[in-house]
């Protein structure tokens, strides 16, 4: 799959900034660290990270989502570029950190595997991953026609797979888990509450 044959390409050139609202909180890292986001989207997370003393760089795999990014207030001091997460363009131990937003979860089987790889790759010895993928718990789970195990596909194109903790944690070995979670809340919909949960996990690179 090439930049251009994605849909969520086409979902950004469309609909322009997708995402919005408040970014996932953020860790203590030392200043100067250096930092990846895989997925930035729009902007959102990208923002915040950029807004700390960090030497921040970001992908995606949409050009126009760079595009966005780009224009995003906030983010004039990262680095970006257009780039598939399953092989990034960037050599061996580089980053301090990797931030994966939903993002594994928009990739197939392999694909997830691929980037959970290169994750492992670009991270320095004692270096975190950052996890956030939602849960099989999630209100959409189960929405869409179903492509692999717990990976649907919406309408339009996009597949979003649904992870247990313990899939997560396989995911990202050899890295180490420091802290697996399931997030769970309730979002309100027409007075209705509707079940909302994410697998929130942190991974350190040991050896």
């Amino acid at each position: 799959m090439t930049a251009h044959s994605s849909p969520w390409d086409e979902d950004y050139r469309r609909r322009g900034d997708l995402w919005g609202g408040a970014p996932v909180p953020l860790p203590d890292l030392p200043a100067g660290a250096a930092v990846l986001e895989l997925g930035c989207g729009n902007g959102k997370t990208l923002s915040a990270l950029a807004r700390r003393s960090w030497n921040v760089t970001a992908v995606d795999i949409s050009p126009h989502a760079v595009a966005l990014a780009r224009r995003h207030p906030g983010t004039v001091a990262a680095s970006l570029t257009v780039a598939d997460a399953r092989r990034l363009p960037f050599r061996e131990e580089t980053f301090d950190a990797v931030f994966l937003v939903h993002v594994a979860g928009h990739l197939p089987g392999p694909g997830r595997r691929a980037a959970a790889s290169e994750v492992s790759r670009v991270l320095r010895t004692g270096g975190a991953a950052f996890f956030r993928g939602f849960s099989i718990e999630d209100m959409r789970a189960g929405k869409g026609a179903e492509t692999e195990r717990q990976t649907f596909r919406r309408g339009d194109g996009i597949i979003t797979h649904y992870f247990t903790e313990t899939e997560a944690r396989d995911l990202f070995a050899p890295l180490v888990p420091v802290s697996v979670r399931t997030h769970r809340w309730c979002m309100r919909v027409r007075g209705r509450g509707l079940p909302r949960a994410e697998v929130e996990a942190t991974f350190q690179k040991t050896i």
